[in-house]
């Protein structure tokens, strides 16, 4: 198993303005409010998907916007709400909070959903303000903005297919090759001590994980040179891809090779042999690596797939990646969970944010922050008088006079708030 991670941003939609309308009522000199409410903005949500198995699509996109929901209409219509924006993950996958570390949710089973960005609720528009004392109010709110977060997407992943083969055969070579894995690479056996994955893209836009395994001697099964360390790797791989040296550079047989090493898989588990297995015949480049690959033809019984390539021009190597897609599509993925996945989707509480803190700025301005304050200001249509008034009592509710007057601020003094500045009036 290894981790595959990718860092997202992720914005949901803000909600719509909520509108100042008004319609006309004999009673009422300036007409009844029939401002509607804003539409919600859209949630981004991941929803498992089974058929997937990497994280491949969020390696080409990386910044997910939604949209945001209706402005609300006159004769009290409510604007539309956004639908949320729905992205598939594979199972296993954990969702954390880059800035925080705090896991968002872990998703495990199929049509799993969990809510990773939460859409803006949309602003009332002016037919929720009135009252007896004030029936047509010119007050409506702007839309809530919609959380914002960079995340860490991770995948606890099991290989789809094992390299197997006897050790220098090629087989980091080749995953070297066909994905961006580095495994450790020379010209001495069991340079692979513990597996190497990668994820291997096809030309034609589908993915699969590829495992390099540590190379297997005769007496593996009987724990033998890497012995149950290799092997417990393999039987947990859907299609089994059997690297063979065709050139015969060791002075070893590639048949005998073949029948040694598919002996080992047998003799540890039989079911083992019921895996797909492709056959590679490695380092075609080479002399006599031709007229082996005849005689090996010969030798062998029943019916198998052979691809003959070279890591080094390689020459090959796409038609065995599609032949291995083809394998693998055709192939039913294991039921048994994976290892220390977790059980359920998992939402932590929500601590309260801070309302507001005051710092200052070289200029001696009062600066105003928080994520509390800051989305009273945002949700503020400052073109209106009776939203600037509403917003003056809303902040003072929350302490900031008071708090300002603590902090030295004098009558005239200015306060910011994000690109807003007015003065302190005792």
């Amino acid at each position: 198993m290894f981790v595959d991670q990718v860092k997202v941003y992720v914005k949901a939609g803000d909600g719509g303005n909520g509108l100042v309308a008004f319609r006309r009522e004999i009673y009422v000199p300036m007409g009844g409010p029939a401002g509607g409410d804003g539409g919600n903005g859209a949630d981004i949500v991941f929803e498992v998907d089974e058929g997937l198995n990497t994280l491949m699509d969020f390696r080409y996109q990386r910044h997910f916007k939604a949209k945001r929901g209706e402005n609300g209409m006159s004769k009290g219509q409510h604007g539309k709400n956004a639908a949320p924006m729905v992205l598939a993950v594979p199972p296993g996958t954990t969702v954390k909070d880059e800035l925080t570390g705090e896991v968002l949710a872990d998703l495990t089973e199929h049509s799993q959903r969990a809510v990773i960005a939460k859409g803006g609720r949309g602003g009332r528009g002016n037919i929720r303000f009135a009252t007896p004392r004030n029936p047509a109010p010119e007050l409506a709110e702007n839309g809530e903005p919609g959380v914002e977060r960079d995340i860490i997407i991770e995948l606890k992943v099991l290989a789809d297919v094992g390299l197997v083969g006897f050790p220098s055969v090629g087989k980091s070579t080749l995953l070297s090759v066909v994905s961006a894995a580095k495994p450790k690479i020379a010209d001495y056996h069991f340079t692979t001590l513990a597996p190497n994955l990668g994820v291997v893209d096809t030309a034609d836009n589908r993915s699969f994980v590829m495992a390099d395994l540590p190379g297997l001697i005769e007496g593996a099964s009987e724990g033998i040179g890497l012995g149950y360390q290799f092997l417990r790797h393999v039987e947990r791989t859907r299609v089994i891809v059997h690297v063979i040296d065709m050139a015969a550079t060791e002075g070893r047989d590639p048949y005998e090779d073949f029948v040694t090493i598919n002996a080992e898989l047998r003799e540890y588990d039989e079911t083992l042999m019921e895996r797909p297995q492709i056959i590679v015949a490695n380092k075609m480049d080479i002399p006599d690596a031709k007229e082996n690959l005849e005689i090996f033809k010969q030798q062998l019984t029943g019916d198998h797939l052979i691809y003959p390539i070279s890591t080094i021009t390689k020459e090959g190597v796409r038609d065995l990646l599609f032949a291995i897609a083809n394998k693998l599509d055709v192939t039913p993925k294991f039921t048994k969970p994976i290892e220390d996945a977790p059980k359920r989707v998992v939402y932590r509480h929500q601590e309260e944010p801070v309302a507001f803190e005051i710092s200052r700025d070289s200029d001696r301005a009062f600066v105003l922050t928080g994520e509390k304050i800051e989305k009273l200001f945002k949700m503020t249509d400052f073109s209106r008088d009776e939203s600037v008034q509403r917003f003056a009592r809303q902040i003072r509710g929350m302490g900031v006079d008071d708090a300002l007057r603590k902090k030295g601020a004098e009558d005239g003094d200015t306060i910011r708030i994000m690109d807003y500045e007015f003065e302190f009036i005792e």
